[in-house]
């Protein structure tokens, strides 16, 4: 089982690990930030057609996984996880994005796979990670994450990101 510990440093930058303007704006306005950004991000993916790579994390308690709703983009429910950094290994950015969304310093990484698609004119390559951890007590970044709980695996909701149902069922076939 992974040790995870809360960043200590989130509390002191206002629940946000990055520091400079950005933990000092308040979460209303991060969010129309996000938002623009994303939209913008959508336009440069519709005439660039990039190759980008990012990380989903799956967290699990026992038998709870945890799935978050970002405040911009599709807004189902999803493992958290985000884009990588150039030059950036798919287990850094895994340990930033947990870090930055959730609070958590998780150094333990399993791998699950890697997906590669085509989405909203992107194409994407996504490492999938694992980690279970000993607490589930989250700090959540509230300009990125409009919520995070914590579902059963036979209790999923309804209305779930892409990637969720096929990340876990690469999971379900590993543990066969």
């Amino acid at each position: 089982m992974a040790r995870n510990k809360p960043r200590d440093d989130r509390a002191a930058l206002g629940n946000d690990n990055r520091g400079g303007l950005q933990s000092r704006l308040p979460v209303p306005l991060r969010r129309v930030g996000y938002n623009v950004a994303y939209a913008g991000l959508r336009v440069w993916w519709l005439l660039r057609r990039p190759r980008v790579s990012g990380v989903k994390c799956v967290l699990s308690h026992g038998e709870m996984v945890l799935l978050v709703r970002h405040t911009y983009g599709h807004r189902g429910w999803d493992f958290p996880g985000g884009s990588m950094k150039r030059g950036e290994s798919p287990e850094s950015a895994a340990r930033r994005e947990i870090g930055e969304e959730l609070g958590l310093g998780i150094e333990d990484w399993a791998l699950i796979g890697r997906f590669t698609t085509r989405f909203d004119h992107r194409h994407e390559q996504l490492h999938c990670f694992h980690a279970e951890v000993d607490d589930p007590s989250l700090v959540l970044d509230r300009g990125e994450l409009k919520a995070a709980e914590w579902f059963a695996r036979d209790r999923l909701p309804a209305d779930l990101g892409r990637y969720v149902t096929p990340i876990l069922e690469v999971m379900s076939q590993r543990r066969a």
